[in-house]
């Protein structure tokens, strides 16, 4: 049988600089791991963007659009109305990626097949975000931000 060791102040010591260790070292990780990750900026200037912001807007919302994403069988499709019909415009610009970082990010022309815009894309399953930017006709810029949630069955 052998004798049991007396727990003294410097075992107990070790044991929390231990898990204070422990602790911080996880925390760093997950910080090093979050800010490498996420993008963090939308835009360059964001005060000059938010001073037109509201005009922005308005003018959008004038335009009255619609806007549906869809994905199946390795393609997306993006629905642009207005008051139910077709928008017909000569050039949609489409990102897609996922909506924390910026390393899955693809840029798609789409092309018009007379009733939607599509392109082809192969994406997992999970959360993604569409950006749609394009120019009405008018000359007002669209820009969009539709969240798109691919369940793992409909890859």
């Amino acid at each position: 049988m052998t004798a049991k060791r007396p727990l003294t102040g410097r075992k107990v010591s070790l044991m929390f600089l231990g898990a204070f260790c422990t602790i911080i070292g996880a925390n760093v990780a997950l910080i090093y791991s979050a800010v490498g990750s996420f993008p963090g900026l939308e835009t360059r200037k964001p005060y000059v963007e938010a001073q037109h912001f509201e005009t922005r807007r308005i003018a959008q919302e004038a335009l009255n659009w619609d806007s549906n994403v869809e994905y199946s069988n390795g393609q997306i499709t993006l629905h642009l109305t207005s008051a139910g019909k077709t928008v017909v415009l000569p050039n949609v610009v489409m990102r897609v990626g996922r909506a924390t970082a910026d390393r899955f990010d693809q840029t798609l022309v789409l092309e018009f097949d007379g009733k939607s815009y599509f392109a082809p894309i192969m994406l997992d399953a999970g959360n993604w975000q569409v950006q749609i930017k394009t120019t009405a006709l008018d000359g007002t810029d669209f820009r969009r931000i539709i969240p798109l949630i691919i369940r793992g069955d409909h890859i």
